[in-house]
This record gives structure tokens, C-alpha cells and sequence, in this order.
């Protein structure tokens, strides 16, 4: 269930990752609405999930999720680079969230 729950974390920091760039500098009403619900959630089932994760591992983990869910987003949505380097060094933090999950027990 931690697990769950922090896969949940994960996605919910993708999206107030991305919700970001459509609050524009927190002008926008309803993105900035919907941005902070999401950066609510997400670390509410952080806190979940570390009540039986290690705090280390779940942390690592969530901003795993985070930063590989954002940086795929950001290529599909805003026309950011899909260098080889680039998803050579996305592979390696998903590589490195999987060596967690498998670690954790």
C-alpha cells in the first residue's frame, strides 16, 4: 500500500510540476488553483508513504517519479529537447528508482 501511495505522490508532483507553467507566475486563477491542490496531495501521500517506506528511499523515489514524469511531459507538451544524452540520463534516474524499490524490502 506505501507503495501506492507514493506512486500516487509521484504522479500528483508531475502535475503540479507541469501545472506550474500554466499558472503563469501564479496570475492564472484556475491553474494556480489546481497546482496547489496537487502539491497538497502529493506530499500528503508522501507522508503516507513514509509512515512505513524509509523517508530516504520514498523521497528519492518521489522526485524519481517527478522529475522523469515532468521532463517526458515537458518533450511532449512544450517542445522541449529529446536529446539521446537527455533520455540517456532519464533511463539512468528510472534505472536508479527501480535499484530503490528493490532494495527497499
Amino acid at each position: 500500500m506505501a507503495w501506492t501511495l507514493l506512486t500516487l505522490a509521484g504522479l500528483f508532483e508531475i502535475g503540479w510540476a507541469i501545472g506550474l507553467k500554466y499558472t503563469e507566475g501564479f496570475t492564472s486563477p484556475l491553474p494556480t488553483i489546481l497546482t496547489l491542490i496537487s502539491m497538497l496531495i502529493s506530499v500528503v501521500l508522501l507522508g503516507l508513504a513514509v509512515r512505513t517506506l524509509p523517508v530516504g528511499t520514498a523521497y528519492a523515489v518521489w522526485t524519481g517519479i517527478g522529475t522523469v514524469g515532468t521532463v517526458i511531459l515537458g518533450i511532449i507538451l512544450f517542445a522541449e529537447p529529446a536529446s539521446a544524452l537527455r533520455l540517456a540520463c532519464i533511463a539512468m534516474i528510472v534505472s536508479g528508482i527501480v535499484g530503490l524499490k528493490i532494495t527497499a524490502g
